[in-house]
């Protein structure tokens, strides 16, 4: 189920920034005009999501999640997205779950969630970034 045509920006929500830096350079390796934010927890990549959402600023149009961070942890994120971001919001979002867990009752929590798009094994790699952002956007062959 492809959501969008345009991929225009993906949130990363990681507590580990060595992680999202990488993330970032499989991303630009990708050759996409795409803007990259980044938040250290569920919290704040909620406040990010909502502050865009009131501002009639662009939304992004991937976030990739971490499951185990503190503050607010995927969970705790997922709990307050289906709680407080407003349906419109929602479908503009896709939401890929991202985690070194191997747990099976997360992949299962996972794939019960709607708002859950996709889950990916941590470490990623330009290639994993390569066949999500093909799968969920109008994308044809990436470089």
């Amino acid at each position: 189920m492809n959501k969008f045509d345009q991929l225009n920006s993906i949130l990363l929500i990681d507590d580990d920034e060595s992680s999202n830096f990488l993330h970032s350079i499989f991303i630009n390796k990708l050759g996409l005009d795409i803007e990259i934010n980044t938040a250290l927890n569920g919290q704040e990549g909620l406040d990010f999501i909502m502050n865009r959402g009131l501002e009639k600023l662009s939304l992004p149009c991937m976030v990739m999640l971490d499951l185990r961070m503190p503050v607010k942890d995927g969970w705790d994120f997922m709990r307050m997205y289906e709680e407080q971001v407003p349906q419109e919001l929602k479908k503009q979002l896709t939401i890929v779950l991202v985690t070194v867990s191997d747990n099976p009752q997360d992949k299962e929590r996972a794939a019960a969630n709607p708002h859950i798009l996709d889950y990916a094994q941590k470490p990623l790699s330009d290639s994993t970034f390569k066949k999500l952002i093909e799968k969920h956007f109008n994308l044809k062959e990436i470089v």
